[in-house]
């Protein structure tokens, strides 16, 4: 069904009331969204299983002919195709999860992120005073009061992955400590992760469960789920763990920890947004989507914000609704702007470390 033919669907029965919400009105790709949009956050549902077993029959090789067709549809190129860079780094959260991270190492990264771009291309690109910075900085527990001290007054978010990252395989108990530990040295994200023995043995009311209690755990913070799909096996247990985790009151549904074999793909995302959509149409809640892992690229970057435009719409390129988790993504999206205005490409090493 096109999103046109769905739209008018879903308004076509004003009698009374309704729990849908139509889809966002197409706009312009380059229009102005104001800064102050506000979404009502996902308070959750009951599990419906009835739901979840409408959603799973998946067809592989048609997401896949999809994925390929958006790909090569759309050519972005000269000031477009710096303008969506640009977004790209409006919806990146800057991440270092490495096993020697010290308290330094996150400042260096949380000054990077205060100031992305060297001094010559932000007044080439004509930028200056316009304040395009990642979303937020993720990092591990530990350095999460490094990180909030950094960026204090920057409007920058800081994420905090938890719950025994990357396996999740501890106490629940122990995992909802961590959380609150987070949130108290002033996280507001919390990354977290599932066992994913839950999706395998298919015990969707624990997962439920669990979700349910890290998101109280949460409070006011917001809560992206990882799916860790590149152990999930299928792009059936992919959208199942999908429409549990948004069930369960998930503000962002996530794909990888990026210690997967496997980590972001454009297949298994298309399973997820197409997820989302179906999510939305039967609550009318926003819930953001977040690829991570592998995406190392601007070319890469690009194919992402493609998928998100033509399968949710122009309101799915907020940073509240889509994120990136990358680390090295920073460095080739700012030698790309730098060969936008010069010509020439320039080596990883002219630009400060992310």
């Amino acid at each position: 069904m096109s999103s046109t033919s769905r739209e008018a669907d879903l308004g076509a029965d004003r009698s009374g009331p309704s729990k849908i919400t139509p889809l966002p009105a197409r706009t312009a790709a380059n229009a102005p969204v104001p800064q102050a949009h506000g979404i009502a956050r996902n308070p959750g549902m009951k599990l419906d299983l009835g739901f979840m077993e409408s959603m799973r029959s998946v067809n592989r090789s048609a997401l896949e002919r999809r994925v390929a067709s958006l790909t090569k549809r759309r050519s972005i190129k000269a000031d477009n195709q710096a303008a969506w860079l640009l977004r790209a780094v409006a919806c990146m959260d800057l991440t270092t999860l490495s096993s020697n991270d010290t308290d330094e190492r996150v400042r260096r990264l949380c000054a990077k992120a205060v100031n992305p771009f060297r001094r010559d291309i932000v007044e080439g690109l004509g930028i200056t005073g316009e304040k395009i910075r990642p979303a937020a900085v993720c990092v591990y527990h530990p350095f999460v009061a490094t990180a909030v001290d950094a960026l204090r007054g920057s409007g920058i978010h800081v994420a905090a992955v938890s719950t025994a990252f990357p396996h999740g395989l501890t106490p629940l108990s122990t995992r909802l400590q961590e959380i609150e530990a987070s949130v108290s040295d002033g996280a507001d994200e919390i990354d977290v992760v599932i066992p994913r023995g839950l999706v395998f043995a298919a015990k969707w009311q624990e997962l439920f469960d669990e979700i349910v209690a890290m998101r109280a755990a949460c409070g006011e913070a917001h809560l992206k789920v990882i799916l860790g799909t590149g152990d999930l096996a299928t792009l059936r247990n992919v959208m199942l763990a999908s429409m549990v985790a948004m069930m369960a009151g998930a503000d962002f549904i996530k794909t990888s920890t990026g210690k997967e074999s496997v980590n972001a793909t454009l297949p298994v995302g298309l399973a997820m947004v197409r997820a989302i959509r179906a999510h939305f149409e039967e609550t009318g809640y926003l819930i953001g989507f977040k690829p991570a892992g592998g995406i190392s690229t601007a070319k890469a970057s690009l194919d992402w914000l493609v998928l998100m435009k033509e399968e949710l719409g122009r309101r799915w390129l907020e940073p509240d609704l889509f994120r990136f988790g990358a680390s090295s993504l920073l460095t080739d999206i700012e030698r790309q702007l730098e060969h936008y205005l010069t010509g020439r490409y320039s080596a990883n090493h002219r630009h400060a470390m992310a």
